[in-house]
């Protein structure tokens, strides 16, 4: 059992939306409503805080390691495919450093960009490997540590991002893509499809070849990024004036 767990091996292969992927939604969702309903109460215990932030810490850097870890163990590990270089593990690096530092400059880049690829990325998982496999605990845990970590800057840290925020994070995204494209070449990997898209169907078979599809990432980011800042910020803020 404990090799299956741990085995590179795809025995049983992800089912989007079947009842695990359904139950890691639900658990996410349960995680993010508790943060809000005591958000009041966490914010106003400094020692609540500290401990919830550091629990944060906690849960990324040991979803970053023990996945390395595995790659390595498991001869998986290779510098192609296997870099932080994907924008979640960009981002999950990103919310370490914020949740320890917090920035302010970060919170707004985790919140836009960590939210955004995060969320898609549990709604349609790029992933091989279905419950009760390891990879599957990890990458549901790690994604939803990172929106949860941006939900805290905002809920608990009162972080506040303003319009040119919603600008400072697309301009960081565009430069943190030069980057990894760079490096892609260097490598002759993929990271963040820059080159390509992937060889298995995506959503990126929606926006067309090669280079369009990145300039409909670009369009989708900025209105992800757009919707993220009605939702949480403008239209609370219409409906209080009420």
């Amino acid at each position: 059992m404990l090799t299956s767990f741990f085995s590179s091996n795809v025995e049983d292969p992800f089912s989007a939306f079947s009842s695990a992927h359904i139950i890691a939604l639900s658990l996410f969702v349960v995680a993010a409503i508790f943060m809000f309903t005591f958000r009041h109460t966490i914010r106003n215990h400094a020692k609540f805080a500290f401990i919830l932030r550091w629990v944060l810490i906690g849960i990324l850097v040991i979803a970053e390691v023990s996945l390395h870890i595995w790659y390595i163990v498991t001869d998986v590990w290779n510098a192609r495919y296997t870099l932080p270089l994907e924008l979640c593990s960009l981002m999950l690096l990103a919310s370490i450093i914020m949740l320890m530092s917090r920035s302010q400059f970060l919170a707004g880049v985790v919140f836009f960009a960590g939210i955004g690829g995060a969320l898609q990325a549990l709604l349609t998982p790029n992933l091989a490997y279905d419950y009760p496999h390891f990879r599957f605990i990890q990458f549901f845990v790690a994604h939803a540590a990172i929106i949860l970590s941006a939900l805290y800057m905002v809920w608990i840290e009162k972080f506040r991002p303003t319009w040119r925020t919603i600008l400072t994070a697309m301009l960081s995204l565009n430069i943190i893509a030069l980057i990894v494209y760079g490096l892609d070449w260097l490598l002759d990997a993929n990271y963040m499809f820059l080159r390509h898209k992937p060889d298995t169907p995506s959503i990126l078979d929606l926006f067309g070849e090669y280079p369009l599809y990145l300039l409909v990432e670009e369009l989708l980011a900025l209105f992800t990024f757009t919707t993220l800042y009605l939702v949480f910020f403008v239209i609370p803020d219409a409906w209080r004036r009420k």
